[in-house]
């Protein structure tokens, strides 16, 4: 198992980043927050975990171990993959989805795209007992939902944006730009998106 990666970040992209660990450049699948602390040129350290579906192998990478135990006790459930599980961790941190699921809160689960009332219910119902592992605990009165109010699609491309060296305000201004695109064709990709963003701030 391939338990972290310490290296040089060659490259961050919308949901993945590129770290070169004594000249071989590894691609990692990432959370949110683990994209948010790697900048290109820069040292960079990831917690992952290698998960092997079909014959292809796939790196995860988390801020720390506790982000790494939530997403692998997420695969755990039926019916919750690996992109799917770092969705639902991409937009709530463990504390947040720990509060959730205590508190059986089906609709800050049902906000992440792609879990539906079904896979939500399974969550809870084969989680509850098993968030004591993670250890963490949500401060009092976080709302379950507070990391949700943000589309999926926003996220990812500003966290993007932001690991290319654009500001936070720049990168939400052109979040802004991008969004009737969003308006017009849901189904429309994060990467299309990520371009679209970066034509606006190169104007």
């Amino acid at each position: 198992m391939i338990a972290h990666l310490t290296g040089t970040v060659t490259a961050v992209r919308a949901t993945s980043a590129v770290i070169d660990v004594g000249g071989l450049g590894l691609e990692v699948q990432c959370t949110a927050r683990a994209l948010s602390g790697l900048r290109p040129g820069e040292p960079g350290h990831v917690e992952t975990s290698l998960q092997v579906r079909q014959d292809v192998f796939t790196l995860f990478g988390f801020v720390d171990p506790v982000e790494r135990e939530a997403f692998e006790m997420l695969l755990g459930v039926n019916s919750v993959g690996p992109k799917l599980a770092l969705a639902i961790l991409s937009l709530l941190d463990p504390a947040a989805l720990v509060t959730a699921i205590r508190a059986e809160d089906l609709h800050a689960l049902t906000r992440v795209p792609g879990v539906g009332k079904k896979s939500a219910e399974r969550i809870l119902v084969e989680l509850k007992d098993k968030v004591v592992r993670l250890g963490v605990e949500a401060a009092p009165g976080t709302p379950a939902v507070g990391a949700l109010e943000r589309p999926l699609w926003r996220e990812q491309v500003s966290t993007g944006l932001q690991g290319l060296g654009w500001s936070a305000k720049d990168a939400e201004a052109a979040c802004d730009t991008v969004e009737p695109l969003v308006a017009e064709d849901p189904s429309i990709g994060v990467a299309e998106l990520m371009r679209a963003a970066l034509r606006s701030l190169a104007r």
